[in-house]
Protein backbone atom coordinates (compact mmCIF):
# COMPACT_ATOMS: atom_id res chain seq x y z
CA UNK A 1 0.00 0.00 0.00
CA UNK A 2 2.83 2.40 0.87
CA UNK A 3 4.58 1.62 -2.41
CA UNK A 4 1.39 2.21 -4.39
CA UNK A 5 0.80 5.49 -2.59
CA UNK A 6 4.37 6.56 -3.37
CA UNK A 7 4.04 5.74 -7.07
CA UNK A 8 0.65 7.48 -7.23
CA UNK A 9 2.06 10.56 -5.55
CA UNK A 10 5.04 10.63 -7.91
CA UNK A 11 2.72 10.33 -10.91
CA UNK A 12 0.44 13.13 -9.75
CA UNK A 13 3.49 15.28 -8.98
CA UNK A 14 4.87 14.63 -12.45
CA UNK A 15 1.63 15.62 -14.13
CA UNK A 16 1.34 18.77 -12.02
CA UNK A 17 4.92 19.76 -12.81
CA UNK A 18 4.20 19.50 -16.54
CA UNK A 19 2.90 23.06 -16.34
CA UNK A 20 6.49 24.33 -16.09
CA UNK A 21 6.81 23.58 -19.81
CA UNK A 22 4.19 26.27 -20.42
CA UNK A 23 6.12 28.85 -18.41
CA UNK A 24 9.83 28.11 -18.99
CA UNK A 25 11.87 27.29 -22.08
CA UNK A 26 12.84 23.66 -22.65
CA UNK A 27 16.54 24.59 -22.63
CA UNK A 28 16.34 26.26 -19.22
CA UNK A 29 14.33 23.36 -17.80
CA UNK A 30 16.91 20.83 -19.04
CA UNK A 31 19.85 22.90 -17.78
CA UNK A 32 18.26 23.46 -14.40
CA UNK A 33 17.35 19.79 -14.04
CA UNK A 34 20.94 18.81 -14.82
CA UNK A 35 22.19 21.23 -12.16
CA UNK A 36 19.66 19.98 -9.58
CA UNK A 37 20.40 16.32 -10.37
CA UNK A 38 24.16 16.93 -10.11
CA UNK A 39 23.77 18.69 -6.76
CA UNK A 40 21.46 15.92 -5.55
CA UNK A 41 23.93 13.21 -6.60
CA UNK A 42 26.90 14.97 -5.03
CA UNK A 43 25.16 15.59 -1.71
CA UNK A 44 23.67 12.12 -1.61
CA UNK A 45 27.10 10.57 -2.18
CA UNK A 46 28.57 12.81 0.48
CA UNK A 47 25.81 11.88 2.93
CA UNK A 48 26.35 8.19 2.18
CA UNK A 49 30.15 8.24 2.57
CA UNK A 50 30.84 10.85 5.23
CA UNK A 51 31.85 9.76 8.69
CA UNK A 52 30.37 12.94 10.17
CA UNK A 53 27.07 12.52 12.01
CA UNK A 54 24.58 14.67 10.12
CA UNK A 55 21.79 14.03 12.64
CA UNK A 56 22.99 17.10 14.53
CA UNK A 57 21.68 19.22 11.65
CA UNK A 58 18.19 17.70 11.67
CA UNK A 59 16.57 20.32 13.90
CA UNK A 60 18.12 23.16 11.93
CA UNK A 61 17.01 21.62 8.64
CA UNK A 62 13.43 20.97 9.77
CA UNK A 63 13.15 24.55 11.05
CA UNK A 64 14.58 25.69 7.71
CA UNK A 65 11.88 23.79 5.82
CA UNK A 66 9.16 25.23 8.07
CA UNK A 67 10.62 28.72 7.65
CA UNK A 68 10.76 28.42 3.86
CA UNK A 69 7.14 27.21 3.73
CA UNK A 70 5.87 29.99 6.02
CA UNK A 71 7.85 32.68 4.21
CA UNK A 72 6.59 31.30 0.88
CA UNK A 73 2.99 31.58 2.07
CA UNK A 74 3.60 35.14 3.26
CA UNK A 75 5.19 35.98 -0.08
CA UNK A 76 2.05 34.86 -1.89
CA UNK A 77 0.40 37.95 -0.43
CA UNK A 78 3.41 40.28 -0.55
CA UNK A 79 4.64 39.27 -4.03
CA UNK A 80 8.13 40.53 -3.19
CA UNK A 81 10.82 39.61 -5.71
CA UNK A 82 13.54 40.19 -3.11
CA UNK A 83 11.86 37.82 -0.65
CA UNK A 84 11.44 35.28 -3.46
CA UNK A 85 15.18 35.48 -4.22
CA UNK A 86 16.10 35.03 -0.55
CA UNK A 87 13.61 32.16 -0.24
CA UNK A 88 15.12 30.45 -3.27
CA UNK A 89 18.66 30.74 -1.92
CA UNK A 90 17.76 29.55 1.57
CA UNK A 91 15.53 26.80 0.16
CA UNK A 92 18.27 25.44 -2.11
CA UNK A 93 20.73 25.35 0.81
CA UNK A 94 18.20 23.66 3.11
CA UNK A 95 17.10 21.01 0.60
CA UNK A 96 20.68 20.34 -0.48
CA UNK A 97 21.76 19.65 3.09
CA UNK A 98 18.55 17.72 3.71
CA UNK A 99 19.49 15.42 0.83
CA UNK A 100 22.76 14.48 2.57
CA UNK A 101 20.96 14.02 5.90
CA UNK A 102 18.17 11.89 4.43
CA UNK A 103 20.67 9.70 2.56
CA UNK A 104 22.66 9.09 5.72
CA UNK A 105 19.49 8.35 7.67
CA UNK A 106 18.28 5.93 4.97
CA UNK A 107 21.62 4.11 5.07
CA UNK A 108 21.50 3.81 8.86
CA UNK A 109 17.90 2.56 8.78
CA UNK A 110 18.77 0.01 6.11
CA UNK A 111 21.56 -1.46 8.24
CA UNK A 112 19.43 -1.36 11.39
CA UNK A 113 16.28 -2.91 9.92
CA UNK A 114 17.57 -5.05 7.02
CA UNK A 115 15.54 -8.20 6.57
CA UNK A 116 12.58 -7.03 8.62
CA UNK A 117 9.10 -6.07 7.52
CA UNK A 118 9.73 -2.48 8.64
CA UNK A 119 12.58 -2.17 6.14
CA UNK A 120 10.19 -2.00 3.18
CA UNK A 121 8.14 0.79 4.73
CA UNK A 122 11.28 2.70 5.72
CA UNK A 123 12.64 2.34 2.18
CA UNK A 124 9.48 3.88 0.72
CA UNK A 125 9.56 6.73 3.22
CA UNK A 126 13.24 7.37 2.48
CA UNK A 127 12.56 7.33 -1.26
CA UNK A 128 9.74 9.84 -0.77
CA UNK A 129 11.95 12.14 1.31
CA UNK A 130 14.72 12.07 -1.27
CA UNK A 131 12.25 12.55 -4.13
CA UNK A 132 10.76 15.62 -2.45
CA UNK A 133 14.25 17.03 -1.85
CA UNK A 134 15.08 16.71 -5.55
CA UNK A 135 11.77 18.21 -6.70
CA UNK A 136 12.06 21.15 -4.31
CA UNK A 137 15.69 21.77 -5.27
CA UNK A 138 14.72 21.72 -8.95
CA UNK A 139 11.81 24.12 -8.50
CA UNK A 140 13.85 26.56 -6.42
CA UNK A 141 16.75 26.48 -8.87
CA UNK A 142 14.31 27.00 -11.73
CA UNK A 143 13.37 30.33 -10.19
CA UNK A 144 17.08 31.29 -10.56
CA UNK A 145 18.02 29.82 -13.90
CA UNK A 146 14.68 29.48 -15.63
CA UNK A 147 14.13 31.57 -18.71
CA UNK A 148 10.46 32.26 -19.23
CA UNK A 149 8.69 31.64 -22.53
CA UNK A 150 7.90 34.82 -24.40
Amino acid sequence: AARMAFFSFAGVMGVSMASIFLVFTGQSIATTFFIAASMFLAMSLWGYTTGRDLAKMSTFLMMGVVGVVIAGLVNVFLASSVLQLVLSIVGVVVFTLLTAFDTQRAKAEYFAYAGTQAADKLAIMSALSLYLNLVNMFQLLLSFFGQREE
